[in-house]
């Protein structure tokens, strides 16, 4: 098992930036990808990023692209989302994942959620 636990989040003005960190535990040498996803109330939870443990590739949503940057650092077991530019749209708890299989922008191919943390966008 991976646990994974989130923070970093906060309220922040349109047009700034935020850094989210996901730190990592158990059993990090199962891990292929990491994903943060995001959730809206009342909306269904979102892919935003993702990116490949040991060879660093990364992928985006359309909707962030540009934006936000995702990284790690697998000695410290850490993946980090630095957010810019921020939107009021963009305002929602941010989770990441461990990716398992299937499509990498669907939350149902993730496993090990970590418990969220909130980014609230005042415009």
């Amino acid at each position: 098992q991976v646990q994974l636990v989130e923070s970093g989040g906060g309220l922040v003005q349109a047009g700034g930036s935020v850094r989210l960190s996901c730190a990592a535990s158990g059993r990090t040498f199962s891990i292929y990808a990491l994903g943060w996803f995001r959730q809206a109330p009342g909306k269904e939870r979102e892919f935003v990023a993702g990116i490949e443990w040991s060879g660093g590739s990364t992928y985006y949503a359309d909707s962030v692209k540009g934006r936000f940057t995702i990284s790690r650092d697998t000695a410290k077991n850490t993946m980090n989302l630095q957010m810019n530019s921020l939107k009021s749209e963009d305002t929602a708890v941010y989770y990441c994942a461990k990716y398992r299989s299937g499509n990498r922008n669907y939350h149902t191919s993730y496993e090990s959620w970590g418990q969220g943390t909130q980014v609230t966008v005042s415009s």
